[in-house]
């Protein structure tokens, strides 16, 4: 396990990957195909990936295919940071979390809990308890039903030494940046909305120097070449590429609720990687949007 300051330290400011979960014929994963896209990836140098997440569908997942996913992503990427997706009800997520650090991670995303709503004061114990689960590195998703203010994650991050991360999905600018003026250092701090690459700017306002990317699953140059220019602050070359590349991938993922994860999948088959389809209740593209996608990669490549 990566020792959680050198972690936090990588993940600073570098890109983050959010591999897609390959499932085969029987619905099950598919770990041979999950193992070549990840090689394929490998080619490409980024801060860490994070498996089982979001777009890697961890809400259709069991706890064991979670572990089974690290299982397979430590042996492809042997060398790099493994941070994986983590979640629903406190007495689950912290065995999630522990069975994702028996599989050798290094870290967990704390996805939102399932549905209900809960109030400040229960989410934050939430949190708590599930750092204090693991000694792996945990990072806050601040997204859905579990929003946190600055004052919450002041008092964890005093409690709990192994909180190294805060990632926003929710796009409220005003706590992001209460948040990052009153921790400074103490976290590092990650742009996580849907296709974040559209609010990347916005955010770097914010004081969030970096993002995870989805779209580095079909098109790893671009996501890169992107994040290069984000970070030099070449803004021309971003709103260059915002226009030819992320708009219209942006206006296809807008077509259905939950195509920001299987137009993703389907960039990833589109490339030549067995996928599966999305589980549901997600659904796959149309084949006029599989059409849609091609001609877009094939902008790219």
């Amino acid at each position: 396990m990566l020792d959680n300051k050198d972690l936090q330290a990588r993940i600073k400011t570098g890109l983050l990957s959010f591999p897609v979960t390959p499932f085969g014929e029987d619905g099950g994963f598919a770990a041979d195909p999950f193992r070549k896209h990840l090689e394929w990836l490998s080619d490409y140098e980024v801060a860490g990936l994070i498996v089982a997440g979001g777009t890697g569908e961890m809400f259709s997942l069991t706890p064991q295919e979670i572990v089974d996913v690290v299982k397979v992503a430590k042996e492809a990427q042997p060398g790099q940071p493994i941070i994986a997706g983590c979640g629903y009800g406190t007495r689950l997520a912290c065995e999630i979390a522990q069975g994702i650090e028996a599989a050798g991670g290094d870290g967990i995303l704390l996805l939102p809990h399932y549905l209900i709503g809960a109030p400040a004061d229960g989410i934050e114990a939430h949190i708590r308890a599930v750092c204090k689960a693991t000694k792996m590195a945990v990072i806050v998703y601040n997204r859905g039903q579990a929003r946190v203010t600055e004052d919450m994650i002041a008092r964890l991050a005093d409690e709990c030494p192994n909180l190294i991360g805060f990632k926003d999905g929710t796009g409220d600018i005003d706590t992001v940046r209460r948040i990052t003026v009153r921790m400074g250092d103490r976290l590092s701090y990650i742009g996580g909305m849907p296709t974040h690459e559209l609010f990347a700017q916005a955010y770097s306002g914010a004081g969030m120097p970096t993002y995870s990317s989805a779209v580095f699953n079909f098109v790893p140059e671009t996501a890169l070449e992107f994040h290069a220019a984000f970070t030099s602050g070449d803004d021309a070359k971003c709103e260059q590429m915002l226009r030819d590349f992320y708009y219209p991938f942006a206006k296809i993922r807008d077509r259905k609720t939950g195509y920001a994860v299987s137009a993703i999948k389907a960039g990833v088959k589109l490339r030549g990687f067995e996928t599966g389809p999305v589980r549901s209740p997600l659904t796959d593209l149309t084949d006029e949007e599989m059409g849609l996608m091609e001609q877009l990669i094939a902008g790219r490549k």
